[in-house]
């Protein structure tokens, strides 16, 4: 049986437009392809494990790809929501970026700092730091940010829910310039991947 979906995702999966495209990255058994196939949402699911993708191919695209050492697998294609859960590959997050659509969500829940108090996993590789993930969507729009400890079970997470706003048009039309690109961190990011 499959785990159901987490709660940060389930309780921010009313922004996803009605019947769009979803990407689920590192989909694994496919607990929240199967979520938002039973929502409508025409899903693909993304993982290096083919085995795992197996029962998932009964409702979504699947698509097998080590998202660490090849390529990105879908660039030129765009998702109208970018899945992540517990999975971390820092030099990923230009690619989940850009195959956002316009008005696009991401919706990202990893492990953070102090999970190495409570279990795996436990390298800093696979830990995002203080605020890391808010650095990680610069450009997107957040919506909301979680940075703490849960109870069940016991881990540190961070989560967020982006939007990638559609091109300013309408200020143009009327001969305005488009509003002020929101305030950008000047900090790089390093190579990571998951336990």
């Amino acid at each position: 049986m499959t785990a159901p979906p987490s709660a940060w995702i389930t309780r921010w999966a009313h922004l996803v437009p009605a019947g769009g495209k979803v990407l689920d990255v590192a989909a694994g058994s496919g607990r929240h392809s199967a979520f938002f196939a039973g929502r409508g949402h025409a899903v693909t699911a993304l993982d290096r494990d083919a085995s795992a993708l197996a029962a998932v191919s009964m409702f979504a695209r699947t698509l097998v790809a080590d998202l660490e050492q090849a390529p990105w697998p879908l660039t030129g294609e765009s998702f109208d929501a970018v899945i992540v859960t517990n999975y971390l590959c820092r030099p990923l997050f230009s690619a989940l970026i850009e195959s956002l659509a316009p008005g696009g969500v991401l919706l990202y829940e990893t492990f953070a700092v102090g999970n190495e108090t409570v279990g795996r996993p436990s390298r800093p590789d696979f830990l995002l730091a203080r605020g890391e993930l808010l650095r990680l969507a610069e450009g997107l729009r957040i919506v909301a940010f979680e940075d703490g400890f849960l109870t069940t079970p016991e881990r540190f997470v961070q989560r967020v829910v982006a939007v990638r706003e559609p091109p300013a048009t309408l200020p143009r039309r009327f001969g305005l310039e488009p509003p002020a690109s929101p305030v950008r961190s000047v900090e790089s990011c390093g190579s990571g991947g998951h336990e």
